[in-house]
């Protein structure tokens, strides 16, 4: 019971943050980080499903829809599904992004979507909000179809400034939960899928590339 009120706690705390960052994320300071990584999983993300025609696409924690409009440029002829905690990140997607895809406010950690129902998925900047990242894995794993791929942009610290950073992170109006190092990440997404790949992006990111048998 106390970790259930205490997901929730965080979760609300990242759906007031991000609804109060929706209108200026694009250009703003606290978008910054994110919007550095747009180009490196947009890459990875066509890389996934290159040779497939028409793949369906799935974005966690889409926020505004400026990685998706990335996305939607490399993957011509797709079919995209966006979905975030925050309704006004949802509110901003859609207006940018219109008719080219479908935007919902749903948790990463149950996704509203029948097993098998996607190509390819990925979440940027927001893997360190989730309370319970095992369960989100899974749920991407389930949506994904067999031979799918799960994109991961993220922050990254080196041992002794993540040690810090996670000792901070408990009192994050953000409802930040935790930097996860290389073997973490492997570990969270082995659990469901059959090969993980990682590499540091810059001095502050990693991206990693997680793959469905």
């Amino acid at each position: 019971m106390e970790d259930d009120r205490r997901a929730r706690e965080l979760k609300e705390r990242s759906r007031a943050a991000f609804d109060a960052q929706a209108a200026t994320y694009d250009d703003g300071m606290e978008g910054d980080h994110a919007r550095g990584l747009y180009p490196v999983v947009a890459e990875e993300v066509a890389s996934a499903v290159a040779g497939k025609e028409g793949p369906r696409l799935l974005d966690l924690g889409c926020g505004t829809g400026a990685l998706a409009e990335l996305v939607l440029a490399r993957v011509p002829g797709c079919r995209l599904s966006c979905v975030d905690l925050s309704p006004r990140m949802a509110d901003a997607a859609r207006a940018r992004l219109g008719s080219r895809a479908e935007v919902a406010v749903a948790d990463a950690e149950a996704l509203p979507f029948p097993e098998e129902s996607f190509d390819a998925a990925w979440c940027n900047d927001s893997f360190h909000h989730y309370p319970d990242p095992d369960r989100a894995a899974f749920s991407v794993w389930r949506a994904l179809r067999p031979g799918g791929a799960f994109v991961v942009g993220d922050v990254w610290q080196p041992a002794p400034a993540r040690a810090l950073m996670n000792a901070w992170m408990p009192h994050s109006r953000e409802g930040d939960v935790r930097i996860y190092s290389e073997g973490e990440m492997r570990a969270i997404l082995g659990k469901w899928f059959d090969a993980v790949d990682w590499r540091r992006v810059g001095q502050t990111a990693c991206v990693c590339v997680a793959r469905k048998a």
